[in-house]
């Protein structure tokens, strides 16, 4: 795909998750890697909703822009990510309230931060971590990313929101919105004892669509 239809593909998700109100006001940033090594990313305090493809800030391998509207200041984050999911090659950051809701929840698991509730959370979005909170931009949080080696294509930041990488931008896009319809139903369900997929389940989903599942003891299921 040509770099000016990922532009326009990035505006036409952007627009997507804004209007359905995944991302408020000017939160949440999208990135694509290119072949070059570069990345095209939604500028900084840019609305998802009001994209312009032309002002999309480009970077080159080394992350210094080269043109468009100085980038998000969520770099580090999305760096992090690409480094360790090398298999990675697009981003999407959001401030969806059931997700940021489930983060701040003293329960969760922060190596599973949502249990086995449908089989497209497995199928989609895998498994969540959650990061400790850190302040927007921070480059510790990329240190926290890196610590989790590439094991988990979705993220949590506590009171902040989900990072999901994905090999194309839909894919990231419908990983994102899953995770989120799933804190959804957490938050719906919780403290009512909901029947949750069973292991056996778990594994079938595995073995039949290839799934990799991390796992707490480190030992990943699946490929």
């Amino acid at each position: 795909m040509s770099e000016s239809k990922l532009r326009e593909q990035i505006c036409r998700f952007g627009r997507s998750l804004f209007e359905r109100g995944l991302t408020p006001g000017s939160s949440g940033n999208i990135s694509l890697r290119l072949d070059d090594g570069g990345w095209l990313v939604t500028p900084t305090n840019a609305s998802l909703g009001f994209l312009d493809p032309d002002t999309i800030s480009r970077l080159d391998a080394k992350g210094a822009l080269v043109s468009g509207h100085a980038p998000t200041k969520e770099i580090p984050l999305h760096a992090a990510l690409y480094d360790s999911r090398t298999e990675a090659r697009a981003i999407v950051h959001l401030h969806s309230t059931h997700a940021v809701a489930v983060s701040m929840l003293p329960e969760i698991d922060p190596k599973a931060v949502l249990p086995p509730l449908t089989p497209y959370y497995l199928m989609r979005a895998g498994a969540t971590a959650l990061v400790p909170y850190y302040r927007p931009g921070d480059p510790a949080v990329a240190d926290a990313i890196r610590g989790l080696a590439g094991r988990y294509a979705s993220v949590l930041l506590a009171n902040h929101g989900p990072v999901v990488a994905g090999s194309t931008l839909e894919n990231a896009v419908f990983a994102t919105e899953e995770l989120e319809e799933t804190a959804k139903l957490y938050l719906l369900l919780r403290n009512l004892n909901p029947r949750h997929l069973s292991p056996g389940q778990v594994q079938d989903l595995v073995s039949h669509f290839g799934l990799t599942l991390p796992e707490p003891d480190g030992h990943d299921h699946g490929h």
